[in-house]
């Protein structure tokens, strides 16, 4: 199997491509911006049709614009790579004479940025940032793209992954209970969903290896878990007692406001990212490839923690 993967050497790339190597038939082909000289490497500045191989299997776009939570990122930036590059690769690979799959890693935030309920594939999208719109954009484009019979796409919406060489809140929230700073937040009670990376390698790889339909699909651990749950995950994985105060839910929520103001850690922005719920169902693409995840959301956890501790 001789797979294009986009964004090989990214936090997802190099987990998807240190999990294949398991497999010898899987041949990967990284497409970079700048060559570093180790395995098959073709630039996006010289990505034509013609620089492919005829016997490419797959495509794996994985490149692109993450969400800035500091701000600062231009909306063009988003769309020049979330929209622009995956319509230059989707466009090459729909002509391609041999490649039959195409796989785009987008995000639940294509869907929607806050959840009640469960999210699942049925609901109608409303991405609030350029990030998320970006992302749906791109999703519109594949879906609505005529192609030959032989060829399938699949638009993957991951919740929050997490796994070795992960840098993100969930490292923030680690270091802090780390250096045994108590958790204001436990009044709050919430449920999320998180994607251990080797679960999301475990679903790539079936994809690859089976005629699924072509469409959308969810990508998430199986089980949900509080932020005060997860906080006893970190303490565990540091055999360390951790502190949970119930600081009345009024109190915080008007200290956020006053981070709004005067730029604080605890903002508006990051209380909800902490303490809100987002459940994401993953019942459809469980369903479609009959596959049990090799990870709970715990061992995953457990996983990603003991990759910071070391």
């Amino acid at each position: 199997m001789k797979l294009l993967i986009s964004g090989a050497s990214g936090f997802v790339g190099a987990n998807l491509c240190k999990y294949l190597q398991q497999y010898p038939d899987a041949e990967i082909i990284s497409l970079v911006r700048r060559k570093s000289g180790s395995g098959n490497e073709i630039l996006w500045d010289e990505l034509t049709l013609e620089s492919l191989p005829t016997d490419l299997d797959a495509v794996i776009h994985l490149a692109g614009k993450a969400h800035d939570v500091k701000n600062v990122t231009l909306q063009q930036e988003y769309w020049d790579i979330n929209y622009g590059l995956t319509k230059k690769l989707f466009d090459i690979f729909s002509v391609h004479p041999y490649a039959t799959q195409f796989l785009f890693m987008s995000s639940v935030k294509a869907a929607a940025d806050n959840v009640k309920g469960v999210l699942d594939e049925t609901v109608q999208p409303n991405p609030a940032t350029p990030y998320g719109k970006s992302k749906l954009a791109a999703e519109q484009y594949i879906l609505s793209s005529e192609l030959s019979a032989n060829k399938s796409c699949y638009v993957l919406r991951p919740c929050i992954i997490h796994g070795e060489g992960n840098k993100g809140n969930l490292n923030l929230l680690y270091n802090v209970i780390k250096k045994g700073i108590p958790y204001p937040l436990g009044a709050f009670e919430n449920k999320k969903s998180y994607l251990y990376i080797h679960n999301l390698s475990a679903v790539i790889w079936e994809i690859l290896n089976q005629h699924i339909p072509s469409g959308v699909y969810n990508i998430a651990d199986d089980e949900v878990i509080s932020t005060n749950e997860l906080i006893d995950v970190i303490g565990r994985s540091l055999n360390k007692k951790v502190s949970i105060l119930k600081i009345p839910r009024r109190l915080i929520r008007v200290l956020s406001g006053i981070g709004d103001t005067l730029r604080l850690p605890l903002n508006t922005e990051r209380l909800d990212k902490l303490t809100g719920d987002y459940v994401v169902s993953n019942e459809k693409i469980k369903n479609a490839l009959q596959l049990n995840l090799p990870y709970c959301t715990r061992q995953g956890l457990e996983m990603t923690f003991k990759s910071f501790r070391s």
